[in-house]
């Protein structure tokens, strides 16, 4: 019978992948408000890297489902990335933002839709 030090104690993975750093920052960590209000620009205000850190005011105006927008909620969000470098494609292609969950569920309802319309501006 092995003895407890004898087992190894070294976490197991089971599935590999690839990271990546933001686009803005890098990997630095204080780019994430501790609000968890953050987005990702899309082409659209993305303005060649000069949108990172900016800070905007968005609420959710509509969406495909009735119901979907928290009325009268308004957030700020920090641009922290790029939504072109993202290994992964937003929710919908051709998003102006794509929002943290935290921001996202903050002015819609999530379990609704995935795609809102917003109102934004710096």
């Amino acid at each position: 019978m092995p003895h407890s030090s004898d087992v190894d104690q070294t976490p197991q993975y089971s599935t590999v992948g690839t990271a990546a750093a933001t686009a803005c920052y890098g990997s630095d960590p204080s780019q994430f408000p501790l609000s968890n209000l953050f987005a990702s620009a899309g082409d659209g205000i993305w303005d060649n890297g000069a949108s990172c850190g900016r800070q905007y005011l968005v609420r959710c105006i509509s969406a495909s489902q009735p119901g979907t927008c928290v009325q009268g909620q308004t957030i700020q969000i920090r641009i922290i990335d790029y939504v072109g470098a993202a290994p992964s494609l937003p929710s919908s292609n051709g998003a102006t933002m794509v929002l943290s969950k935290t921001a996202f569920q903050t002015i819609a309802n999530a379990s609704i839709v995935a795609f809102i319309n917003i109102e934004f501006q710096q």
